[in-house]
């Protein structure tokens, strides 16, 4: 059974592997961090956040100091989907963000069916003179 775990990210419970939602590709065990099977691209934080005033005249910009702050982006090695972005001190390693329990994800799935896509709530269709709140 395969469980969803984020927009672009599942798990696979028999192989205890993760997965891209969008090319199928196996990442890497699931019991480790994922990013471990991303590719990486390591951003300079003033090409997302321009100087607001001029570098050359001021040495604070109001835009991050890459010696401070990095801002580290997580691909798909198969198809290039953007998985992940995350902003971390240079020298430390990436953010563990998701430890998964496998055996306890697979007990509370044991009894479900396997979800392929997102379940989205109903529909609510507001009678006239709503205001919509």
């Amino acid at each position: 059974m395969k469980v969803l775990m984020t927009e672009y990210l599942r798990i696979d419970l028999e192989k205890e592997t993760w997965e891209c939602r969008v090319c199928n590709h196996e990442i890497g065990p699931a019991k480790r961090n994922y990013k471990e099977g991303m590719l990486v691209h390591d951003r300079d934080p003033r090409e997302i956040h321009p100087p607001i005033i001029d570098p050359e005249k001021y040495r604070f910009t109001f835009s991050p100091d890459p010696e401070w702050v990095r801002i580290l982006e997580y691909y798909c090695p198969k198809c290039g989907t953007q998985v992940e972005t995350e902003y971390a001190i240079p020298g430390h390693p990436p953010l563990y963000d998701m430890e998964v329990d496998l055996a306890a994800l697979r007990e509370q799935w044991s009894g479900r069916e396997e979800v392929l896509e997102p379940v989205r709530g109903p529909e609510v269709v507001l009678g006239a003179g709503h205001g919509g709140h």
